[in-house]
């Protein structure tokens, strides 16, 4: 079998890595856009938009909803994919709302190419190359099946895989492939994203069965979580000071689907817990009220805290003074709020999205707090306010003076730090583990991560390159 790393190679995005069997049988696992400062990336070979004939693809198996990993799927389809695509339930529902956002954004894209004098015909078509719509989205999902964790399915003759709780957003799974070739019994394993232990709401990731071949992401490679402290304790602290010690103005930008959450289930904790007065708190993303109806749905694959805090309280995110905003007035009028409020919108890392607008009307306000609770790339308005270098920052084409507080807590990240990856890795014994093969991390931190396991002793740790292919 071969095994070709088309994305996440050398870099945190675009997860897309092709199976070949002896057999001629191709199995694409996950299909993602690559993402460059927030933005959605599409590359183009002289084969299209893939580096390989989509019609020959058998089937795709995919690890989770997020776009990096899913975002290419309706291309696929167009490009000439007639297979099915493989996944948990909770993750067919999510990338629904994610591809359909995707595709709504393309839509906007294409017509402001067709508004433009500036472009020909053939210019105007290249510039909407990949930007696929709702249709395409429908029809990608429509060849969805979704798979139980824990269930062993045969996807192939003598082939076999099972989708393994990987925590990280709601039905992320890693994938155990079992195969036999030649008379020769082999296994693969896939990491996906590994998320962190003792995240709110999501179960933690177990233990990957020992495998012959290993392919791992390497995120937080060269990173440790600071804020290990308990998340409500945390929130709990900021809310005080920046909403009660002084009347001020809470803004969090997050991204809608899965660390909205988490934040609306913490705060729900905190007021029952704390005995907090809940102040009032504005979610505005109909992404994320859309996202949160799916997580409701999907209890049973919540972890036990979870499912024990919804059966003493009835609900997990609904609590006294939240509101959901629907339209743009309704995020003008929270955004002049007279009392202290919490504002969580998207996205995360402030580069598009409403929460740009807040950031913009409270930016000058040294009564508000800007709380950044995930990963933010260098060039996005995130970024410049974690920078902490610059009295200024543009937002909406104004400059404006920086007099807001700006705090960061990684305690909401979903990616399994430093510690966590070498755990997961330490299940794999040393003498049966024939290779692994790192992705999906920035080069700096695969190559200290390949460093640490080299020490540890573990067998050829590979780095591969964009479109290299390996023997396995």
């Amino acid at each position: 079998m071969k095994i070709t790393f088309h994305g996440a190679a050398r870099k945190v995005t675009g997860s897309m890595f092709l199976l070949e069997f002896d057999d001629e049988y191709k199995v694409l696992i996950d299909c993602g856009s690559t993402i460059e400062g927030g933005s959605v990336s599409i590359n183009t070979f002289e084969t299209g938009i893939f580096p390989f004939d989509a019609s020959l693809i058998n089937l795709v198996i995919l690890t989770h909803a997020h776009i990096d990993h899913s975002g290419q799927l309706p291309n696929l389809y167009q490009a000439g994919f007639e297979g099915q695509v493989l996944c948990t339930a909770p993750t067919q529902d999510l990338a629904n709302l994610l591809l359909h956002d995707a595709a709504s954004l393309n839509q906007r894209l294409i017509s402001r190419v067709d508004k433009s004098s500036k472009k020909s015909k053939k210019g105007k078509a290249e510039a909407s190359l990949g930007l696929y719509l709702s249709r395409q989205v429908e029809y990608a999902l429509s060849n969805f099946v979704t798979i139980p964790f824990g269930q062993r399915f045969k996807f192939k003759d003598k082939g076999f895989l099972t989708f393994l709780p990987a925590g990280h957003l709601l039905g992320a799974a890693m994938i155990y492939i079992e195969y036999n070739e030649n008379g020769e019994n082999k296994t693969v394993g896939f990491s996906g994203d590994i998320g962190r232990k003792n995240y709110p709401l999501l179960v933690d990731p177990v233990k990957m069965p020992q495998v012959d071949h290993l392919i791992m992401e390497t995120t937080y490679g060269s990173r440790f979580h600071t804020d290990n402290d308990n998340e409500v304790e945390i929130l709990s602290e900021i809310i005080k000071e920046s909403c009660i010690e002084k009347p001020g103005r809470l803004i969090i930008p997050a991204f809608s689907v899965g660390r909205t959450q988490a934040l609306l289930y913490t705060l729900n904790r905190l007021y029952s817990d704390k005995n907090i007065q809940p102040i009032k708190v504005f979610t505005d993303s109909p992404l994320a009220k859309s996202s949160t109806q799916v997580h409701e749905k999907y209890k049973s694959y919540l972890n036990k805290e979870a499912k024990e805090f919804q059966e003493e309280n009835d609900s997990l995110f609904d609590f006294e003074n939240l509101e959901f905003l629907k339209s743009g007035e309704d995020s003008k009028a929270a955004a002049n709020h007279a009392e202290p409020c919490i504002i969580i919108s998207a996205s995360g890392m402030i580069k598009g999205g409403r929460v740009e607008y807040h950031i913009a009307q409270n930016i000058e306000n040294p009564y508000a707090t800007v709380l950044l609770v995930g990963y933010v790339s260098e060039d996005s308005i995130g970024g410049k306010l974690l920078s902490g270098n610059q009295s200024h920052i543009h937002v909406l084409g104004k400059k404006l003076e920086m007099k807001a507080k700006i705090r960061k807590t990684d305690v909401f990240s979903g990616h399994a730090d430093l510690a966590d990856l070498q755990d997961f890795v330490r299940n794999q014994d040393k003498n049966k583990l024939k290779n692994i093969y790192l992705v999906h991390g920035e080069s700096e931190a695969m190559l200290n991560f390949k460093n640490i396991l080299s020490e540890q002793g573990y067998p050829k740790v590979e780095m591969p390159e964009q479109h290299q292919t390996f023997e396995i």
